[in-house]
């Protein structure tokens, strides 16, 4: 267990793409290898962007709900983790079909979400206003919801090691990383979380997260401009600078998950904070080579 951050991180200064249009709190990136697309939400702007890498143009989707998440089906159908329930979007102009309903309410919405390894979706609900102690992390199976943790502030940083043995999650209002054992069968707890990793003093909180093929982790961070690497162990042993100070989401992409895509958000900046900011909510390539994973495709039934 890393209880402080690791003096061993090697820092890589920014390379790679700018992509997009600013979004208020861009988030819930991915990619789908059926169509070669990665795809990327604004949770507060109501829309979703997608892109073929190697391609300029950028297609915009506006929604009729907030959403933040996306899970491939299959080749036609992906499932949208939103508001107020779970959709279908398939067919032609992309169109949104009910599927289950999470329940409306006033309090809450949906956040982050990954796929197990089991064909499950772990995601979560945060306070609209990111109201302390009223968020919670669910898991999805099929058309079964179980509620798995509750009482959280900001959940974030889902994601699972290659075998969907262990999974991870954070309380961005805590900042403690935590792990829990897990059947990889089915991606339901089979213990009780641990402390993998004290955030505290580090340099912006930890947002999203997603897990490579050799189960290190990578996370966003929230203020402190960069993606940072852990070990498997919590050990911090690389630092990815980003030209946003807010960065929310991280994914694999390409067909052979070899690439890194982040997005990052200006939500709740002032202008003067946006001018000192001016590359907050855009979408970001980064050129390094990673040893990724291609998430898997969610079971219906």
């Amino acid at each position: 267990m890393n209880t402080l951050s690791n003096d061993m991180e090697i820092t890589h200064p920014f390379a790679g793409q700018k992509l997009g249009e600013p979004c208020e709190l861009g988030e819930g990136c991915g990619y789908d290898p059926l169509n070669n697309r990665v795809w990327w939400f604004d949770i507060k702007g109501r829309r979703i962007y997608e892109w073929v890498p190697g391609e300029d143009a950028i297609s915009v989707q506006v929604l009729p709900v907030m959403a933040s998440a996306l899970a491939v089906i299959d080749k036609e159908t992906q499932l949208i983790v939103a508001e107020d329930a779970f959709y279908l979007r398939k067919g032609p102009g992309a169109r949104l079909t009910h599927a289950l309903a999470f329940g409306r309410d006033v309090i809450t919405r949906s956040n982050d979400s990954r796929m197990h390894p089991s064909g499950a979706l772990w995601t979560s609900r945060i306070g609209r206003h990111n109201e302390p102690g009223v968020g919670g992390f669910f898991h999805l199976a099929g058309e079964t919801l179980t509620s798995l943790y509750s009482n959280v502030g900001i959940p974030n940083a889902i994601c699972f090691s290659p075998d969907g043995a262990m999974g991870y999650f954070i309380d961005s209002h805590v900042q403690k990383l935590m792990r829990v054992a897990l059947d990889p069968a089915t991606g339901l707890p089979v213990g009780d979380p641990q402390m993998l990793n004290d955030a505290r003093q580090d340099a912006g909180r930890i947002d999203g997260a997603i897990c490579d093929a050799e189960g290190r982790i990578h996370t966003a961070r929230w203020g402190g401009g960069s993606v940072d690497v852990l070990s498997p162990e919590g050990q911090k042993i690389a630092r990815y600078e980003v030209p946003a100070r807010q960065v929310t989401c991280p994914a694999f992409y390409g067909p052979n998950a070899d690439r890194l895509f982040v997005t990052s958000a200006h939500d709740g900046v002032s202008d003067s904070g946006r001018a000192s900011d001016p590359d907050a909510g855009y979408a970001f390539t980064l050129d390094i080579a990673v040893n990724g994973r291609l998430d898997p495709f969610f079971r219906l039934g």
